[in-house]
């Protein structure tokens, strides 16, 4: 009952914040701030402060739900059963360097399943195309091995170059699948043209598969051949769901929130857009946007 109380006094705070934030640029348009922007300023302000709230309230350590994706909850599933069959796990993050935000985010979930290979004591092989995503590679699972407090079972050469080239890349890949069978493949990074031949080949071997891509052309290829898919945000979300921190939870759940209002101003405008054409009111909606 308190937290509840508590938790109205903030917002109280918050709705009163914005009013005086907003009537203050509105009065002082022309002088102080800059005139004809107000509804900018105002969506801004809107966006800012609801994102400061989650994010406070998830310090504060309330409670803070997020859908359960069901791709992140299978991988200690996948590596577990890799221990299980005393096979390796292969990942595989993607064929572009670190200047790509899905390399990064692919880096992020290798550290989660590097976690988990040195809790379970189960061989992990990550080939990669890019120098530099080897190396970074290497400091994500050492850390992880020494997180898990196995840092004897870590070795640089888990995390190997293979080639840059695209297609012969893919090829050095496939043999290491049918080599060692891997019994799970993870697919996260950025792909092209090569995602679905390393996933079909992963089918073929009979390894549970999950994928994870920001590329929109390449997601139906591994949500045919896959286990599992990380679509688009949800891949970009893997490290607020699995670090747990609450400053990263807090902004995930804020910027839902927003998607939330912004869907109801476009059903709004669509609606009043609507009314405008067929007559029953005499003003358009969007001119209140163009202020």
């Amino acid at each position: 009952m308190q937290n509840m109380k508590n938790n109205y006094n903030i917002i109280f705070k918050y709705i009163a914040s914005f009013i005086l934030v907003v009537t203050v640029y509105y009065f002082f348009q022309g002088s102080l701030f800059i005139n004809g922007s107000f509804t900018k300023f105002v969506s801004v302000i809107f966006v800012s402060w609801i994102l400061h709230f989650y994010t406070n309230l998830a310090s504060r350590g309330e409670n803070i739900y997020l859908r359960p994706i069901p791709g992140l909850k299978a991988i200690e599933e996948a590596v577990g059963r890799s221990t299980e069959m005393g096979k390796p796990v292969l990942f595989v993050p993607g064929i572009m360097d670190m200047d790509q935000v899905e390399t990064v985010s692919g880096l992020t979930i290798l550290g989660n399943v590097s976690e988990l290979t040195a809790k379970y004591e189960t061989s992990l092989n990550v080939p990669v195309s890019k120098s530099i995503v080897m190396e970074a590679g290497r400091e994500t699972c050492k850390e992880s091995y020494l997180k898990a407090g196995r840092p004897d079972l870590y070795y640089d050469d888990m995390v190997h170059y293979v080639t840059d080239d695209q297609f012969a890349y893919t090829a050095g890949v496939n043999g290491i699948m049918l080599r060692e069978k891997p019994a799970a493949c993870f697919y996260q990074g950025k792909f092209y043209a090569e995602s679905l031949i390393l996933a079909e080949t992963g089918n073929s071997i009979g390894a549970i598969q999950i994928a994870g891509t920001g590329s929109p052309s390449q997601i139906p290829f591994f949500v045919t051949a896959c286990d599992y898919t990380l679509i688009g945000e949800e891949f970009f979300t893997a490290s607020a769901y699995l670090s747990n921190k609450p400053e990263l939870l807090g902004v995930i759940k804020g910027q839902d929130i927003v998607k939330f209002f912004m869907i109801i101003f476009m059903l709004i405008v669509v609606l009043f857009s609507g009314f405008e054409q067929l007559g029953f009111i005499n003003f358009n909606i969007l001119d209140i946007f163009n202020k």
